[in-house]
């Protein structure tokens, strides 16, 4: 199934290219340009190419979570760099559902000024700027990773930071040792339910075009998801339509205060990689009910439900993680749920990322800690691609300096 067959099937909400270039004269001029640097459209947005800076966290907010010019510099970069879209790290939609102190927030209307004069300047730039909802349940309360990741304690509260309870589906804690959380009552579930919908209120009033709920990575959504930590008896658990129920009622009071015509995408732990745990099956009838409820994308990437299958466990015990890992689980929901899908997970230059949307795996690309090293990687990888021979993505302030540098040459 190519992406142009998807792209014309009845009932989608995108496009492939920009508004009033559908014509078979404008699809036949974008014939030789590569996939990753052509507009892709959804809802009443135009997406300048496929690639989006994906949500990372970096726990240097201000007091009360509040955005500073380290943010601003840290995000704008990506955006000066010729990344379509620019999307924050996860926005804490409840001060319970942070990480750590140093997590950003979007749970008070204090936050709303310093977010917009970071969208804004994302959007100047010719970037779509986003943002991701997020509550991290029973991860919450923890040290900043370079401080260890622990739990927090008699130290930190020494330096201000005293430990709070974690909230959760369950009891559970994800890892021995870590606080644990308290069982979320169905009136404190509603409470974060509307949390989410006053979150997206104030990240459309900031500015942003694009917003993303995060339910993956052993987070509280994923919490509910999973048959590994989801052990309640009420309606909030039990039966896939149960445990799903949570998701689909923070995606409905989103959908409700984020202006229709701004899309809405909805990060999955696709599975679980762990036995008796979420299967990809599962996530393509989530997929399908949050579709219903006006989700027009899945952000796909896995694990994470227990802290032995998590991403830094694979660092700890120095596991390579192979190129593309997640890539199918954006093909198969893609496929079999009939929305677009972004791939995330270990794609490192351009090519890798074009051979993915050529083969109709998927709709955008989330680059990540390859952006960390390279904040230019989508100038780069236009240029790897020749997308981009005359460096005219990039700055005209750098780009006549480097198209000189390119014709003048170096000698050895």
């Amino acid at each position: 199934m190519s992406i142009q067959d998807t792209a014309e099937r009845p009932g989608f909400r995108f496009s492939l290219y920009a508004p009033g270039t559908a014509g078979a004269a404008d699809v036949e001029a974008q014939a030789d340009r590569p996939l990753l640097f052509t507009p892709f459209r959804l809802r009443g947005v135009t997406f300048p190419n496929r690639v989006v800076i994906a949500p990372m966290q970096m726990y240097v907010a201000g007091p009360d979570g509040l955005a500073t010019d380290w943010h601003l510099q840290h995000l704008g970069k990506y955006a000066v760099g010729g990344a379509g879209t620019v999307m924050t790290e996860a926005l804490i939609v409840d001060p319970r559902g942070r990480n750590t102190y140093g997590d950003l927030g979007i749970w008070s209307d204090d936050h709303v000024a310093p977010l917009a004069r970071i969208a804004g300047f994302i959007a100047a730039q010719g970037a779509v700027p986003a943002a991701q909802l997020h509550h991290a349940g029973p991860k919450s309360s923890r040290q900043r990773p370079w401080e260890g990741l622990g739990p927090l304690g008699a130290a930190e509260a020494a330096k201000g930071e005293p430990p709070w309870q974690p909230v959760s589906v369950s009891e559970q804690s994800s890892v021995a040792g870590w606080h644990r959380p308290h069982c979320l009552t169905s009136e404190e579930i509603a409470g974060i339910v509307a949390a989410y919908g006053q979150g997206a209120r104030r990240a459309a009033e900031a500015g942003f075009r694009v917003l993303d709920i995060h339910a993956a990575h052993g987070y509280l959504i994923h919490s509910f998801l999973s048959p590994i930590s989801n052990d309640r008896t009420d309606r909030y658990g039990g039966s896939l339509e149960n445990r799903m129920r949570l998701a689909v009622e923070i995606a409905r009071s989103v959908r409700g205060h984020w202006p229709d015509d701004r899309p809405l995408f909805f990060r999955l732990s696709c599975v679980d990689r762990m036995e008796g745990g979420w299967q990809i099956e599962d996530s393509v009838v989530l997929a399908r009910a949050l579709r219903a409820e006006g989700v027009d994308l899945i952000d796909c990437s896995s694990g994470g439900i227990r802290a032995e299958n998590s991403g830094m466990d694979f660092v700890r015990k120095r596991q390579p993680l192979r190129r593309g890992h997640q890539v199918p689980y954006a093909d198969q929901i893609r496929r079999e749920a009939e929305m677009p899908t972004m791939a995330v997970g270990v794609i490192l230059d351009g090519p890798q990322a074009e051979a993915i949307l050529q083969a109709g795996k998927a709709d955008l690309i989330a680059i990540g800690r390859a952006a960390l090293f390279d904040p230019h990687w989508a100038v780069h990888a236009a240029h790897q691609l020749r997308a981009d021979p005359k460096w005219q993505m990039w700055p005209p302030s750098y780009g006549w300096w480097l198209e000189l540098r390119e014709r003048t040459g170096v000698e050895d």
